[in-house]
């Protein structure tokens, strides 16, 4: 029983260390990614903090779900490495997916930005545009 228990504990104690130095390493990089879509610093550390915790609880939620799954190998070290793996796996595949979030998220950022300045320089050309001088006299008949 304790050999087991040690396995359980060793098994999310490894699995725990590997969410969160993954999910750190997200949060970081974030950061710096949406600096470059949103105008405001502050913003951009918002963003990417609320990422790196839904990472954070997602992941280390499958990971407290993996745990209670009984996977049939020879030998507790088997349990374990076999249960790594399988974070490994679902780590990769959560990492890409919010790599793909944190994309998503930045290209629509600058595309808005892009539209709100692209309405800025129109509004003032067409503020600064001479306006044609239109003779009354004349009328649309006049060739």
């Amino acid at each position: 029983m304790e050999e087991s228990l040690n396995t359980y504990f060793a098994f999310l104690v490894i699995g725990a260390v590997l969410v969160v130095a993954d999910g750190q390493l997200i949060m970081r990089a974030s950061r710096v990614y949406l600096r470059s879509a949103y105008p405001d610093e502050g913003a951009a550390n918002s963003m990417g903090r609320m990422i790196g915790v839904l990472f954070h609880i997602i992941t280390l939620g499958v990971l407290m779900l993996l745990s209670t799954i009984d996977i049939p190998v020879e030998g507790a070290v088997q349990q374990v490495i076999t249960k790594l793996g399988i974070v490994l796996l679902l780590l990769g595949a959560a990492h890409a997916v919010t790599l793909s979030v944190l994309g998503n998220i930045r290209e629509r950022q600058t595309s808005q930005r892009i539209t709100q300045e692209t309405n800025a320089q129109l509004e003032e050309r067409k503020h600064d545009e001479p306006r044609p001088i239109v003779n009354p006299s004349m009328n649309g008949n006049n060739i």
